[in-house]
């Protein structure tokens, strides 16, 4: 949902000004908007010094009371983010709020998904995620390397951005033009050359120029699993050779796992043998020691004669032979055998014990599936298993990576990721063991800053090569890094957070994020109302207008269109998902459409026939959304420029599509520099 009269409400209220909440109101200041502060103590530090002279006002005080929240103007603001780092505050602020005002909008700080489920069905319009796992898949592409940068999932489809450098004529992208990689799986998001080194926007390129050595590129594409690229660009020999290898190394590894269990169930196979033997020879001596006592005193009953060798044979032989004075002497080969079938009940009851004993640690250690072997070379290792170090593993699950995880906490659950190899011990013994000399990146994602920064320089004087992904939450921290540790990603979790909660708080549903050359792009769910900015223009203007990209688009029958064409119309109950940056999002928030930017015209020259004229007049109503009465009649005077503005992409598009049925037609620049 967009609000279109961006001047009706523009009061935000952040309750919580720690290291997220201050990031916090710093990305909501970026669009421009009145923002009201509530914090319980007055910050002893301000990690941006500007920051308390841009707050509307600001509140000290319990943000869980109705007289603070009130004093706040909640019933005016439009949305509330509370992100204090105590979850339970943050539940109870929200109830209160919600009683307080059944329309604003709450973003919530919140690890517990479960709980954010429950809360988003009774509260509604509700947004809640955890900051450090919502940046837990910037972590994860980062460590992948330069060219998986991004994948998310909407609707069961899959979408990964890829960022390739073309390093040799041999590239299936050399020499082709920009526009030609476009298609019905494929967008591209930017063109990198010499002359344009940075990313400015999602169409700051020439759509015809054609692709060279060193050019780089990143597209979003569907794929139907998430794989990773800079294990496929590998040339087909250097390939195979990789695969051998590393099916040969599988295939050691198994037969040495296979070695170990076949010699353990040996063993066990013998101790098993063991209590069966002595289980029979047990057997066999209750009826000989039952028969002999009933023989050699016949006045005995046979009953007490079985329980007198039972006794024997656990271990009773003083109390039957202790005190006993009998009637008759007892020869001596009999008091032997009642003492062997004591020492032989002793020793079969140890038997039995360490049987059992074995059985119990077996079906102990079945419910622990064993852990595959530590990778020797080319691994990523995650130092660090708490919420983001758990979620980043399942990232790289997803794409098949060989991980190694460590962790310093020694009551850590070995329950949990138990398919990657998990090293438990201090810092020194984990390095060594997790090879991390020969590791592809090291990714430190421990909530102890002194601690990350630590195994980050242990990491860079060990593995100087390797690609080292630090976790920082304070601003200065992670600049001080940065700088510190050139060829390091620093990653602020807390910034790259904030702009996702800032996202939300304007009504959008923030999926997931990723990391573009420094900026932080949106994946972002709209939902179109009657009031809002996009309703009513094509994709083609949404996308140059809003410097945005659309990727899925479901109109209100819930027909889905993946990477839907340029010329389809967005109307009341339609839902689209975009990539875009705060920036873009801003833009779409307060209408601010790029008018400069269109500043484009198409000439037409020449028309063949008159069939021709009909379809070029469908083609322009399509892409410019023109009257088709108008069209046609423009198509009767020819040669004539026609009298519209078109962003350079559209009209670009739209000279292509006249093209097709052999129109002749040129671009037109109406202010050239």
């Amino acid at each position: 949902m967009i609000v279109s009269m961006f001047q009706e409400t523009t009061l935000f209220l952040v309750c919580g000004l720690g290291s997220l909440g201050q990031h916090c109101a710093m990305a909501l200041k970026k669009f421009g908007v009145k923002v009201v502060a509530i914090e319980q103590t007055m910050p002893k530090s301000w990690e941006f010094p500007e920051l308390p002279n841009f707050f509307e006002e600001l509140i000290i005080g319990d943000c869980r009371q109705i007289e603070i929240l009130e004093r706040a103007k909640l019933k005016k603001c439009r949305s509330v983010l509370i992100v204090t780092s105590d979850e339970e505050v943050n539940a109870q602020t929200a109830l209160t709020v919600r009683e307080l005002n059944d329309n604003i909008r709450i973003v919530m700080r919140c690890g517990q998904e479960n709980l954010n489920q429950l809360l988003n069905q009774q509260l509604g319009n509700f947004f809640a995620d955890d900051p450090t796992q919502l940046t837990a898949s910037a972590f994860a592409l980062e460590g992948l390397g330069d060219e998986t940068i991004g994948f998310f999932a909407i609707n069961n489809y899959r979408f990964e951005v890829t960022k390739h450098q073309i390093k040799g004529s041999n590239s299936w992208f050399y020499g082709r033009k920009l526009y030609e990689l476009n298609n019905k799986k494929r967008r591209v998001l930017s063109h990198i050359n010499t002359q344009n080194k940075n990313f400015k926007g999602f169409y700051k390129w020439e759509l015809n120029s054609p692709l060279n050595v060193g050019d780089t590129l990143i597209y979003v594409e569907l794929v139907d699993e998430f794989s990773l690229r800079n294990y496929q660009s590998l040339p087909q020999v250097k390939k195979r050779r990789k695969q051998w290898q590393e099916g040969v190394t599988i295939f050691l590894s198994r037969f040495k796992l296979e070695l170990s269990q076949l010699g353990n169930f040996s063993l066990l196979r013998q101790v098993r043998t063991v209590v069966l033997v002595c289980s029979l020879l047990i057997i066999i001596l209750l009826i000989i020691g039952t028969f002999l006592f009933q023989f050699y005193y016949p006045d005995t009953t046979l009953i007490y004669a079985f329980y007198a060798t039972a006794i024997l044979l656990l271990g009773g032989y003083a109390d039957l032979f202790g005190n006993f004075e009998p009637i008759a002497p007892i020869p001596p080969w009999l008091q032997f055998f009642a003492l062997s079938l004591t020492v032989i009940g002793t020793a079969f009851v140890g038997v039995l014990y360490a049987a059992l004993t074995e059985a119990l640690l077996s079906a102990k250690f079945q419910l622990i599936r064993p852990r595959p072997i530590i990778p020797q070379k080319d691994h990523l290792v995650i130092v660090g298993l708490g919420k983001v170090g758990q979620r980043v593993a399942n990232y790289l699950k997803e794409v098949k990576q060989p991980q190694v995880g460590i962790t310093f906490n020694p009551d850590f659950d070995r329950t949990i990721l138990s398919d990657i190899p998990l090293i438990i011990g201090n810092l020194k013994e984990s390095f060594i063991q997790g090879n991390i000399s020969k590791a592809k990146s090291i990714i430190i994602t421990t909530e102890n800053e002194m601690l990350n920064l630590e195994i980050a320089l242990m990491a860079r004087s060990v593995n100087p090569e390797g690609r080292l992904v630090i976790g920082a939450y304070r601003k200065g921290l992670s600049e001080k890094l940065t700088h510190l540790l050139k060829n390091a990603q620093v990653i602020s979790s807390y910034a790259v957070a904030a702009e996702a909660f800032a996202g939300a708080a304007f009504g959008e549903n923030i999926l997931s994020l990723f990391r573009q050359q420094n900026q932080t792009v949106l994946v972002t769910e709209y939902q179109i109302e009657s009031h809002d900015t996009l309703n009513g223009l094509l994709i083609v203007e949404i996308s140059y207008g809003y410097d945005v990209l659309v990727i899925f688009y479901q109109n209100k029958f819930q027909e889905i269109k993946l990477m839907p064409s340029l010329e389809i119309r967005v109307e009341v109950g339609d839902r689209i998902i975009i990539l875009g940056t705060v920036d873009g999002l801003k833009r779409i928030e307060q209408g601010n459409i790029l008018l400069t930017s269109r500043c484009w015209g198409v000439r037409i020259n020449w028309i063949p026939h008159q069939d021709a004229a009909f379809e070029g007049a469908n083609a322009i109503t399509r892409i410019s959304g023109c009257d088709l009465a108008l069209a046609r009649k423009l198509m009767e005077s020819i040669p004539n420029t026609l009298p519209m503005a078109f962003y350079q992409h559209q009209a670009q598009y739209l000279i292509r599509e006249l093209s097709k049925v052999l129109i002749k037609a040129e671009l037109i620049n109406f202010f050239p520099d």
